[in-house]
């Protein structure tokens, strides 16, 4: 793994909760396609509020909509790694958006991950892991 410090390109993809690919949520599928591509990073974020193209508010707040939250898909590395990772999102997000934009990343580390473990919030003692 190389370490990810200065100019990066951050993708972020917006889906459905309830979105899934081959009976498998779809965030989670793209989380692993970005893994096995060895990109530096993913993470998804679970939205309490939101609306996309159908205009329909979906919330927490209320229970009869609670059930197709948005979810944003983060992955950060640089930007030919993201770029040549974006094929693999094809026929993936056939509802959703994608945004590509640049950012500045700072990589504090602590303590390595060892290899094919997880960890449930993804910090470490000296911050978080990308």
């Amino acid at each position: 793994m190389t370490r990810l410090t200065g100019s990066a390109l951050r993708l972020t993809v917006f889906v459905g909760e309830n979105d899934t690919w081959h009976h498998r949520p779809l965030y989670s599928e793209i989380v692993h396609r970005a893994r096995a591509a060895g990109l530096a990073g993913a993470s998804v974020f679970r939205g309490v509020e939101g609306f996309g193209a159908s205009s329909l508010v979906h919330t927490t707040r209320l229970l009869s909509l609670s059930e197709d939250l948005p979810v944003a898909v983060v992955i950060i590395d640089t930007e030919e790694r993201v770029r040549a990772f974006l094929p693999r999102l094809d026929g993936l997000v056939t509802e959703g958006l994608v945004v590509l934009d640049d950012c500045e990343v700072i990589r504090y580390t602590g303590r390595e991950a060892t290899p094919g473990a997880t960890s449930g919030s993804g910090r470490g003692k000296g911050g978080k892991h990308l």
